[in-house]
């Protein structure tokens, strides 16, 4: 569980550098619970409608659980905590709206415990946006089908993560980027996400990438990863093409793939998912179904 490791993971991260929230100096520090604090969030849509909202979420350890269905709002919901250093911040700056993690100038490595609480429940409006997630040692669960993001960018360290797109996005999506460390990603309706680029780096972790959905228009994926598992699922009738750059990695294949050295293929109508993958050590899997 995070909690249970969460000293550990943020001394990972500092001395990693990975993507995080909060950055934290030698030496450590002891940082005590106090009560617990319900925060609600509300922030409306920006005034500006005729620009696209840049929404960008900061957030350290905890939990993070992101939805559709904020009403008539950018960002509705709620922040529970008992470190007061959680407290929640949300700043705006025209069509720019931050909501972060508290105060950042913890000194040391902070020694929560087992017992600290940091929850953010949250609902995305369904206004076009583009959504930058920054976070660090946390465990997150995110709906994001049915929204409108023109791009989606998700930076995080030690993590553990599902992520899913179970309808269509509304536009169309120029970038799909997520960067991880030693981390446990599931990404499913990668297909229904409707992007045209995604760029997806991990460290040492056990990553799933699902593509199911309904793919609306030609996509390129470039993933690039270490010492890591790598499960990669194209539904049955989509075309697709995996260019594998492994190293010291395994590939194992199960259903309709035909394989040409280190091209595999599948048959299939419509748009084309094209697939680069540079792993160096770990394992490949490469599913249809």
């Amino acid at each position: 569980m995070v909690r249970n490791s969460i000293l550990l993971v943020f001394t990972i991260l500092t001395l990693a550098t990975m993507a995080c929230s909060v950055t934290f100096n030698l030496p450590s520090n002891t940082v005590t619970t106090g009560q617990t604090n319900t925060d609600q969030i509300n922030v409306p849509i920006p005034t500006n409608t005729a620009e696209t909202a840049d929404l960008t979420l900061i957030f350290g350890a905890g939990e993070l659980n992101l939805q559709p269905g904020a009403p008539d709002a950018l960002v509705s919901g709620t922040a529970t905590y008992n470190v007061a250093q959680f407290k929640p911040e949300v700043t705006t700056n025209g069509n720019q709206v931050t909501i972060s993690t508290g105060h950042q100038d913890l000194r040391g490595i902070p020694n929560l415990g087992n017992n600290y609480k940091n929850t953010w429940d949250l609902k995305l409006g369904d206004v076009p946006m583009q959504l930058n997630i920054k976070a660090g040692a946390y465990k997150g669960v995110m709906e994001l089908g049915g929204l409108s993001l023109g791009s989606l960018s998700v930076a995080d360290g030690a993590s553990q993560v599902k992520l899913n797109f179970s309808n269509p996005n509304k536009v169309e999506m120029d970038t799909f980027r997520y960067e991880t460390g030693a981390s446990t990603v599931e990404l499913k309706g990668l297909a229904n996400a409707n992007f045209s680029d995604m760029i997806f780096k991990g460290g040492a972790g056990s990553y799933t990438l699902d593509f199911s959905g309904e793919l609306k228009q030609d996509a390129t994926v470039s993933v690039d990863a270490g010492l890591s598992s790598v499960t990669i699922i194209v539904p049955k009738g989509v075309s697709a093409r995996v260019l594998v750059d492994r190293g010291l990695a395994n590939v194992d294949i199960s259903g309709d793939w035909e394989k040409s050295g280190s091209d595999y293929s599948l048959s299939g109508s419509g748009p084309r998912l094209t697939i680069n993958v540079n792993l160096g050590a770990g394992n490949l899997v490469l599913r249809n179904e």
